[in-house]
């Protein structure tokens, strides 16, 4: 398994040099438009990876059964590991409602960072006018890819507060008084509404910004990882198949941590109002 892993290694590093030092372009290019509506590579891309994804959970999974197969025993693996990371920071309420989404976060954005190491991403493309596009571009490396994701995540926020809490419920949590009135005198607690509803418009502004940290998070980790390797096999031609291999490496590992990221944040929002501690929440566990 090592000696393929590092084939596949050396095979990408051959093809990813071809046109070493180009970097990264921070713009999407135009592939083709339908009905006037532009088709760029990071789209493309986008496609193409998330059919590869249904596909391999596809073969993975085949028919599930009682006793499952090697790849079975993979996805529930993976499900139920990333089911009991989230459900005590969801709450075990809301848990089952919000995991579907979280875990897709997860499995795509994970794939999409992992792809941008594959051979021809970023490489393979057509000159055109002294000009080099290529076709295929990593998705997480378009800011306009990112920022779909949070505007996503956000409305999945939305939508699980509103329906377990309900409007009254949010307004209350993000402003209202958090104190205990049995513990404080009247005066006190008066002065303590005008605190916590200064406090409530911060996070209201927090909330409104959470669009801007997630996506260009994600954005700038993917955007300047590409253009790293790039930089470094432009800057040492003579070293080209053993200087990049440890960044390769540091690439991976920053493809699964930023995954994570991004789904443990969206997973904290939606738990800082959803979760009020059940005591059921850290007993569950995922059935397959």
């Amino acid at each position: 398994m090592a000696k393929g892993f590092l084939s596949v290694l050396a095979f990408c590093l051959c093809i990813t040099n071809a046109h070493a030092g180009v970097a990264v372009s921070p713009k999407p290019y135009i592939l083709g438009s339908v009905a006037g509506f532009p088709i760029t590579n990071g789209m493309v891309y986008t496609w193409v990876i998330s059919l590869a994804i249904i596909l391999i959970v596809r073969a993975l999974i085949q028919k599930p059964r009682l006793i499952p197969t090697k790849g079975q025993a993979v996805a529930e693996t993976v499900i139920e590991s990333v089911y009991n990371l989230l459900t005590p920071i969801v709450g075990k309420r809301v848990s089952k409602q919000a995991f579907p989404i979280l875990l897709g976060f997860f499995v795509y954005i994970l794939m999409q960072n992992w792809s941008g190491l594959l051979p021809g991403v970023g490489t393979i493309g057509t000159f055109k006018n002294g000009h080099f596009t290529y076709f295929f571009r990593p998705s997480n490396a378009d800011l306009n890819a990112t920022l779909a994701l949070a505007i996503v995540s956000m409305a999945v926020w939305a939508w699980l507060v509103l329906k377990n809490e309900g409007f009254v419920g949010a307004v209350k949590h993000i402003f209202g008084n958090k104190a205990d009135r049995s513990e404080l005198s009247f005066g006190i607690y008066a002065l303590l509404f005008f605190v916590f509803l200064s406090v409530g418009f911060i996070e209201c502004i927090s909330i409104l910004f959470r669009l801007v940290s997630l996506s260009f998070r994600l954005y700038g980790n993917v955007f300047g990882g590409e253009n790293l390797i790039n930089n470094i096999m432009a800057l040492a031609p003579w070293t080209k198949y053993l200087l990049p291999v440890p960044f390769y490496f540091l690439e991976i590992l920053i493809g699964v941590v930023q995954a994570l990221v991004f789904t443990l944040l969206v997973a904290v929002y939606i738990g800082s109002i959803c979760n009020h501690g059940d005591e059921e929440t850290t007993e569950g566990t995922l059935k397959v």
